[in-house]
């Protein structure tokens, strides 16, 4: 009976606190915004229910008490959908509370149902969350790093005081004239040695997280609260966020390292605000310090993350030994305290709309954690980020070599104000199958006994080595040098399967279609038709964020992406056209959305352009000739796999563990089953034998001679080379033009750097100023018409250009004061026609569309 009197006081007690504290937030957010001239809409998506006129009087507010009960009671009710559905299988994040409701007390007073967010934050599971920076500073590889960065420092000053001199008598072994020295310069070991303590501690004081519990019930709140302001709906499949919590549950030892492709300031949150709320716990997510701006950098802090500097050593060339240390050793404990770890393989946000090439640093110390056995093993769970409109603006600026604008305090209050003004349509994040790093390390061994490498990786316990690492990453001791390829393998590994299980938006599919088969657009009946094309054809193969019929998704579509990029008009006859902005600016915007489905086409444009380059032209044949004119199978793959290599910074086209030769087989059945190209069947081969040899025996008959043998043999060989023939099929020429239409703006950006080596003769340029020359020269050639695509303007894709030209030793790069210099190679520079010979090798992955086949098909079309 006590027990029962208690357990209704402690009731009555919270539903008291808990719910003043809500009543008095609610009415905080609804004062704040009132206010403002966006009020009714964000006041509605709040309290659905209410019904407030615009700019009405606070002294309403007395009137409503009723409606604000009603309409947190009525907060779990789902809201009525979008014009256009989210994918098949999966919830809204932002309707669910599955803590609220009756659970855990099931009694009459059921306050839970009244505060769903409130009982989903404060009934979610509570987490340990160890801090983890003074057993850093406790570790002795970090008291050997700090003494080993202060004897850098004293040589370092020692040579800038003395110079040779001081070289010399480092030679002669006199130990005692340089401390001599070195007390006179006021050079004191253990005043630098101090300093290298002091900064130690003011590292980990910058790198540490204040990961709690109190801070992300809070935050969670909020989000709940103010993410309907601007979102749709933050969408997950509820199988993958089963898939986690069994794999957490089955390994609770086990740390889960979340690997998004980054594409927006707010997937630091987004992934720790699902993760809470549906009990698995919160990761450590490294960020860079460019975010620590006031009173946001702590709120990151606070949920989780880590910073660190996004150039780890500040000279370029020699190596921040203390910093490294540190970094590497903070998340060595971390992983040994049970934190879950969250960082982005790319390193920085997608500029242009498809997965950046991976940098392998963060990933390395995790691989070496386990390969020394300080973890026993680590779960990597690849995560898919997608959002139909960018939250963050766009990148248009920076690709067009305009400077980024760095983050301030002003510029993230304008940006959330901007938000909540703004309508970005649904985001949706996917957690893929996670995959062990004993397994990996156990694929990639099997791989290299059945290749007969001797490069096998055993996990093994590593000693302290007295000597610097010449890691990308991480200066001392601990790195292993002979683990890059394995680390640059998982990388790559990862970065494809986000790639491959990004979901298609809406936005991504409009975006798609408007710069390839309608660039200079088309009515809304034969977008939404092409539309349903593109969905079956990637039906089996890419997660459809959206669901419902193609018109409407296109005029949803439209709407999202606003009247600055896409224009839809109707004619007097009632059709709807429409088309892109025809503006540089709105092309690269909308060159941002319809690359997420680039990687997806690479293999097939690049096996099209490859196989159109092969093809002879039409007009040098006669009528005959035409109709078995085509290019051998062997030589298609060698060459594409030759074309491949082009873009090799440019797009992960395989996994490590799969082979790039099979793929392109594999890609090229798909493409003559889809009827782009043909084969010769066995019948139609046997028919021509038949037919050679009625002339033949026609001949004889007649009293002609002939040789039999060598007229069967050349019969045979004819059957032979035919068999291994691929020819086009003239009917869907103008599909096999889209198709190639994929990867020619990335085409026409690679051209105009190879073709801007010319000014690299005989002297070096600093890299901005070659890119900016680049940049300033497609812009010309895209107003002037000599190039169609607006879209090629692009600086990260003139960047990994300049990275192959490096590897194909066209181009040397040295660094002169933190500065990047490049100049031609020797071989080059001595001859212009080795210029030409790049030139003409890049030259091959443009599409010639006034050549060849696609000539035809325009003077066919203008002839009917």
């Amino acid at each position: 009976m006590l027990t029962s009197i208690l357990n209704f006081a402690q009731c009555v007690a919270e539903i008291s606190l808990l719910g003043g504290i809500e009543i008095a937030s609610v009415a905080l957010i609804v004062y704040y915004v009132f206010a403002r001239t966006r009020a009714p809409a964000i006041i509605a998506s709040l309290f659905p229910n209410l019904k407030l006129s615009y700019r009405s009087s606070l002294g309403k507010f007395n009137s409503i008490g009723s409606d604000i009960l009603i309409t947190l009671r009525a907060s779990n009710v789902p809201k009525p959908q979008n014009s256009v559905e989210h994918g098949v299988g999966t919830r809204n994040m932002l309707q669910l509370t599955p803590h609220a409701g009756l659970k855990p007390f099931k009694t009459i007073l059921n306050w839970g149902s009244l505060f769903p967010h409130v009982a989903q934050v404060l009934r979610s599971e509570k987490f340990d969350y160890r801090q983890v920076t003074e057993i850093v500073h406790n570790d002795v590889v970090l008291k050997h790093a700090i003494k080993q960065a202060a004897e850098q420092t004293i040589r370092e000053q020692r040579f800038a005081k003395n110079g040779h001199r001081v070289l010399g008598r480092s030679i002669s072994g006199d130990q005692d004239a340089e401390e001599e020295d070195d007390a006179k310069a006021g050079m004191s070991y253990q005043k630098i040695l101090r300093k290298q303590e002091q900064r130690a501690i003011a590292i980990l004081k910058e790198m540490g997280s204040t990961l709690n519990n109190t801070l992300l019930g809070i935050t969670s709140w909020l989000l709940y609260k103010l993410l309907p302001c601007f979102l749709s709906g933050v969408v997950t499949n509820t199988k993958q966020i089963e898939m986690l919590k069994s794999a957490s549950k089955r390994a609770p030892d086990t740390p889960l390292i979340f690997v998004p492709l980054h594409r927006s300031h707010l997937d630091y949150i987004m992934v720790t605000f699902i993760l809470t709320n549906n009990d698995i716990r919160s990761p450590l997510v490294a960020a860079g310090n460019n975010l620590q701006i006031p009173v946001f950098g702590s709120l990151l802090r606070g949920l989780g993350a880590f910073f660190i500097k996004r150039k780890i050593d500040p000279v370029e060339g020699k190596k921040d030994v203390l910093y490294r240390a540190a970094l590497h050793l903070y998340l060595t404990h971390a992983l040994k305290q049970g934190h879950n770890v969250e960082f982005f393989i790319e390193g920085g946000r997608t500029r242009t709309g498809k997965p950046c090439m991976p940098k392998g640093g963060i990933l390395s110390v995790i691989v070496n954690a386990f390969m020394d056995g300080s973890i026993p093993d680590a779960l990597l769970v690849p995560v898919s980020v997608n959002y139909e409109r960018l939250v963050d603006g766009n990148f248009v600026r920076e690709q067009k070599g305009e400077k980024k604008v760095p983050e301030t305090f002003r510029k993230a209050i304008s940006g959330i104000w901007k938000a909540l003004n703004s309508n970005y349509g649904l985001m949706r994040i996917d957690f893929n199958e996670p995959y062990s790093i004993r397994e990996l390390v156990n694929s990639y061994n099997q791989i290299a006994r059945e290749d007969g490498s001797s490069k096998i990786y055993k996990p093994a316990s590593k000693t302290l080595q007295h000597s610097q690492s010449t890691s990308s990453l991480y200066g001392t001791d601990v790195v292993c040098e002979e683990h890059r390829n394995l680390i640059e393998s998982i990388s790559r590994q990862v970065v494809f399967d986000c790639a491959a299980a990004t979901s298609v938006m809406s936005t991504n599919a409009l975006a798609f279609l408007l710069l390839t088969r309608y660039r200079n657009g088309g009515e809304e009946q034969q977008i939404a038709a092409a539309l349903d094309d593109l969905r079956n054809s990637l039906s089996g193969c890419k997660d459809m964020g959206f669901s419902g019929e193609s018109s409407h998704i296109i005029a949803y579509a439209c709407d999202l992406l606003g009247s600055g990029l896409v224009t839809r008009t109707r004619d007097e006859n009632g059709r709807v056209f429409i088309r892109a902005v025809p503006t540089v600016e709105s092309i690269i915007e909308l060159g941002y959305y319809s690359n997420m489905l680039t990687p997806h086409f690479a293999q097939s444009s690049i096996l099209m352009t490859t196989f159109h380059a092969l093809l002879p032209a039409p007009e040098l044949v006669d009528n005959v000739a035409h109709q078995s004119t085509g290019v051998s199978r062997k030589k298609l793959i060698d060459s594409a796999l030759e074309n491949c290599l082009v873009y090799r910074y440019e797009f992960i086209l395989n996994k490590p563990t799969q082979v790039l030769e099979s793929m392109l087989q594999k890609q090229l059945d798909d493409l003559i089953n889809c009827g782009f190209m043909r084969i010769n069947e066995t019948n139609e081969l046997t028919c021509q034998t038949d037919l050679r040899r009625m002339a033949k025996g026609l001949a004889i008959d007649l009293g002609e001679d002939g040789d039999d043998d060598e007229d069967y043999q050349h019969v045979e060989d004819f059957k032979q080379e035919n068999a291994d023939m691929v020819f086009p099929v003239t009917e869907t020429l103008e599909q096999q033009r889209y198709m190639c239409e994929v990867l020619a703006p990335f085409a026409s950006t690679y051209v105009a750097v190879a073709q801007a080596l010319q000014i690299l003769h005989r002297s070096s340029m600093l890299e901005t100023e070659f890119i900016n020359f680049v940049i300033n020269d497609l812009s010309t050639k895209v107003k002037n018409g000599s190039c169609e695509y607006a879209e090629s303007i692009s600086t990260d894709s003139v960047r990994n250009c300049l990275k192959l030209l490096e590897k194909w030793s066209v181009i040397e790069v040295c660094n002169q004061r933190g500065m990047r210099l490049i100049s031609l190679n020797t071989l080059y520079e001595m001859s212009r026609e080795s210029l030409n010979t790049i030139v003409k090798k890049i030259e091959v992955v443009l599409p010639k569309f006034n050549s060849g086949h696609f000539r035809q098909q325009m003077f066919n079309d203008l002839s009917a």
